[in-house]
């Protein structure tokens, strides 16, 4: 085939998106396609008899073919929008973004054959549809890129020439002076301390390896710090990267039930290297200057500073998760991760999918969820194994049971598979003692939620009943992302130099399930300003051996 051709293959017998594609062998009409049936039988009844499917292509052809089937007034039939959609969710894996603007700009002013005025508008109009829908899309991604700046500035003169000319663009011209007024807000307001943008889009080409990094942190850019406690365990503390020292030192101190005045902020270096934070200092900021950790240390009488020891959190530690109404917690956590999951951006899967390397510098929306959800699993062990009382512990157990009960009912999967899969840590599940007297009503609930996690069949049971959930609702991200990488790894992206285009379909239309998951509005719950801290900074030990000695410790081998 040669570089600007299509291949075109049967669609298999079960029904899957299909498209008209085109080829350059066929002079007379420039535009040709092959129709595909799903059995051998030609009759008229096939349902899939006269469809066509877009396997590959080149990106120009792509986008012409892309162009040619818009329809503007008329509503567009379903195969197009899918389309559309797949090819801007996806451009970024075969070209770059300068690449698609002046792909564009070829598209708007230069008509290769002679056509009537209706149609000249009409292909002009298309190309205005395309971008329109293109930053629509992406929002708030789009607006640190140059080349669409230029891109936009571009076409916007071409519109305001061609308006006299053909009033119908009138229309697009007013959208068009929305959308650059949207992009010269956002240039004002680059550095706002109000500004709303917490990601920014990076846009990569894999065909040529290229990727551009981001730089430096904005400083109301939001993360998960660990602030240590000791080697093994740290708080997680969700904060802007421009939080003081001593807001942080404020969080932990109450979160570890120990007088603020009594601790002091440290960075410690993986050399050894220790420095005191000053109230006033950018703690997080500090702490990436110098790649080091953030340790909270005890001060004595002299205000020399003393690490605390392994578990020494244990010996006078309250359980407050006890007197905390497990609704009420379930909520504040689905509340929290739905501010994380409504946060991603749909482009954050491709990137992470197609662009492993670096890829944390332009997923930092997903990377957080994905964070929350491996520290929530290690919270629920945390604070079971910290429970010296077999009692209290018994009490713990069956109040976590309860809380992934209520995050399901909630359609908060991303949380209650944490608790679940927390409650069957090696090192919670050996606890015969405590299982043993967990009441027979709460062991049949833990079964029953435990299948929901049952990974046979490829998570038939989880996809069966996450299907049934209306919307909103949070899904089981690792198992999403699973799903996508498990797509590109078992397809090329490229065929003989052209876009697999089947492919970017299928890891589109997975990705897409991001937006029917937030189809309809979440309304948060009322806050509970106590809750609030104790969801949102959790303490958690994060290593497995640690977590073992506890485990034996509290209740050892017999």
């Amino acid at each position: 085939l040669g570089a600007g051709e299509t291949r075109i293959r049967p669609l298999p017998t079960f029904d899957v998106p299909y498209f008209k594609y085109i080829d350059e062998e066929d002079e007379e009409d420039e535009w040709s396609s092959r129709s595909q049936s799903s059995t051998e039988d030609d009759s008229g009844d096939s349902l899939l008899s006269d469809r066509y499917v877009v396997v590959s292509g080149t990106p120009e052809k792509i986008l012409e073919h892309l162009l040619s089937d818009l329809h503007l007034e008329a509503a567009q039939d379903k195969e197009t929008e899918t389309l559309l959609d797949d090819f801007l969710l996806t451009y970024t894996v075969f070209m770059t973004t300068d690449d698609l603007c002046q792909a564009l700009l070829r598209q708007y002013p230069f008509i290769k054959w002679k056509e009537d005025d209706s149609d000249v508008s009409c292909r002009k109009r298309k190309v205005l549809h395309l971008v329109s829908q293109w930053t629509s899309l992406y929002k708030d991604w789009l607006h640190e890129d140059e080349h669409l700046k230029q891109f936009l500035k571009t076409i916007y003169r071409n519109v305001l020439d061609d308006v006299y000319e053909y009033p119908i663009l009138e229309k697009d011209l007013k959208e068009f002076q929305k959308i650059l007024g949207m992009h010269r807000r956002h240039t004002v307001d680059e550095y706002s301390p109000h500004r709303k943008n917490k990601t920014f889009f990076h846009q990569f080409s894999l065909k040529e390896n290229w990727l551009q990094h981001r730089g430096t942190m904005n400083e109301t850019e939001e993360i998960f710090c660990r602030v240590y406690i000791t080697e093994h365990s740290y708080v997680s503390v969700k904060a802007q990267v421009s939080t003081s020292a001593q807001e942080i030192l404020k969080i932990v101190a109450e979160k570890i039930q120990y007088p603020e005045e009594e601790l002091a902020l440290v960075t410690v270096t993986f050399s050894g290297e220790k420095h005191e934070l000053q109230p006033n200092d950018l703690a997080i900021s500090k702490s990436f200057e110098t790649s080091s950790r953030m340790f909270v240390y005890r001060k004595d009488l002299t205000d020399s500073l003393n690490p605390f020891a392994e578990n020494e959190e244990l010996q006078q530690k309250s359980v407050r998760i006890l007197g905390i109404n497990t609704w009420d917690l379930a909520l504040e956590l689905t509340n929290f991760d739905w501010s994380l999951f409504n946060a991603i951006h749909e482009q954050e899967l491709i990137y992470f999918t197609f662009s492993r390397q670096g890829s944390a510098e332009n997923t930092e929306n997903l990377s957080l969820l994905l964070q929350r959800c491996n520290e929530v699993q290690l919270w629920v062990a945390t604070e079971i194994l910290l429970c010296s009382q077999l009692c209290k512990r018994v009490q713990l157990v069956k109040k976590f049971i309860k809380i992934a009960a209520h995050c399901k009912a909630q359609r908060n999967l991303n949380s209650f598979f944490a608790i679940v899969m927390g409650l069957n840590t090696a090192s919670v599940s050996r606890l015969s003692q405590t299982w043993e007297k967990i009441p027979g009503k709460f062991k049949k609930l833990f079964t029953e939620l435990e299948s929901l996690t049952d990974p046979s069949l490829n998570h038939k049971a989880y996809r069966d009943a996450f299907k049934k959930m209306k919307s909103p609702k949070i899904p089981f991200m690792p198992l999403l992302l699973k799903d996508v990488t498990f797509i590109h790894e078992g397809n090329k992206t490229f065929l003989d130099n052209l876009v697999n285009f089947e492919k970017l379909h299928m890891i589109a239309d997975t990705v897409r399930s991001l937006r029917h998951c937030r189809n309809n509005q979440f309304v948060p719950s009322k806050e509970h300003h106590e809750l609030k801290p104790y969801v949102h900074h959790l303490h958690v030990i994060d290593n497995q051996q640690a977590l073992f000695e506890l485990s034996h410790r509290i209740e050892p081998r017999v």
